[in-house]
């Protein structure tokens, strides 16, 4: 049988560090819009997603706490769309910029 000369179990967790680091540069870095922010912010939380799966399914746990997670995050996404839709219909762009949240 052909094996990869590495063992899997051992390299996934250091690829979702990088990847989750990755995720987190992509935030601090794309606060200028709306929409990069958000799309930043649903990778980390897929790539948390990732994680949680992997931990409970190596550890024999149960994945209902990773169907909770990941419902809990689709509900963040449909909030966070509809915070940016109104943000666009009231100031017309999606910069954070362009107005204050003083005013809110």
């Amino acid at each position: 049988m052909f094996t990869l000369g590495f063992d899997f179990n051992f390299i996934f967790p250091y690829f979702l560090l990088f990847v989750f680091s990755c995720g987190l540069f992509a935030f601090c870095m794309t606060h200028s819009h709306l929409l990069l922010t958000l799309l930043s912010l649903e990778f980390l939380v897929i790539t948390l997603f990732l994680g949680l799966f992997y931990f409970l399914s190596y550890f024999s746990y149960s994945s209902y706490f990773s169907l909770v997670f990941l419902t809990f995050a689709v509900c963040e996404g449909a909030l966070g769309l509809g915070i940016l839709v109104s943000l666009i219909r009231c100031y017309g762009n999606d910069n954070l910029n362009s107005f204050s949240f003083i005013s809110w």
